[in-house]
């Protein structure tokens, strides 16, 4: 993950006005500060890896450094906690970094806070939370990183990394076409999942092999009545505007996970600050 991690933040200095050679903020006094992290709502922390790299990058003396930052990592947190950095930054390496290193740890623990939040009421039932392809363009790692961190788990990385069978597969090909095209592409090692409407296309699917069905919209009602005639090796996954306030209708016996594209596409804002100080004050 460093590797991935340090690639981003690269862009992102550069996307800041920064780049390798940034004779702005070179020319910035390099007073030593120190710098704190200042919690300011209830949440999950996530992403300090990010963090932590941006003011790696702009100051590689600081690598490791750091680290010692990452023991909050996933804990839960309430707002007023306050966490010093390890050690002092460069008064212009803390001004330059701080916006980036701030958003970055903004979104992550926004992701993390809310998969958390959902994870709590799923987890009794024995459910899994999954996430979705709907994430930030260019920030994917990250969200999907912050996402295991607040309990959850990743589904598909790429469109490729499974096949995934939705209504504009089978608007043109129809379920049994769709069926036969991805399979026909001869990657046996790639599972298959179907999203599903209705029960008759739920039985219309098994009948054709399938075994891991996104069951899309189905009212409790329906939900109850699949899980019913759930076979030995069926895996349903329940997708479908899953959040906090519906989720407690579907956590019925015989759902194997929930997915939501909620907790990336817009989780609830945290609220975090980093304030720093000359070290002699």
């Amino acid at each position: 993950m460093q590797n991935v991690v340090s690639g981003d933040i690269e862009g992102w200095l550069k996307e800041d006005g920064i780049g390798e050679v940034g004779i702005y903020w070179q020319s910035l006094p390099s007073v030593p500060v120190r710098a704190q992290i200042k919690i300011k709502s209830d949440i999950t922390l996530a992403g300090l890896p990010w963090f932590c790299a941006v003011f790696e990058k702009l100051a590689p003396e600081l690598e490791k450094s750091l680290q010692p930052l990452n023991e909050y990592e996933g804990r839960e947190l309430k707002a007023g906690t306050v966490i010093p950095l390890p050690v002092s930054l460069p008064w212009g390496v803390a001004i330059t970094g701080e916006r980036l290193a701030l958003n970055l740890l903004h979104k992550a623990s926004a992701v993390a806070t809310a998969t958390k939040a959902l994870v709590n009421f799923t987890n009794p039932a024995g459910i899994k939370v999954l996430d979705t392809r709907k994430t930030t363009p260019g920030l994917r790692a990250l969200e999907k990183y912050a996402v295991t961190v607040g309990g959850g788990c990743n589904h598909r990385f790429t469109q490729v990394d499974a096949w995934m069978i939705k209504d504009n597969h089978k608007e043109l090909l129809g379920l049994k076409g769709a069926v036969e095209f991805f399979r026909s592409l001869n990657q046996p090692y790639k599972n298959l999942i179907v999203e599903i409407h209705t029960l008759a296309e739920l039985i219309e699917a098994r009948e054709l092999g399938v075994q891991h069905f996104l069951l899309d919209n189905f009212t409790p009602d329906m939900l109850a009545s699949a899980c019913a005639k759930k076979r030995t090796g069926d895996f349903f996954e329940v997708s479908g505007g899953i959040n906090l306030q519906t989720v407690k209708s579907v956590l019925i016996p015989g759902v194997d996970a929930v997915s939501s594209g909620a907790i990336t596409q817009f989780p609830s804002a945290v609220d975090i600050s980093f304030k720093f100080q000359p070290e002699s004050v």
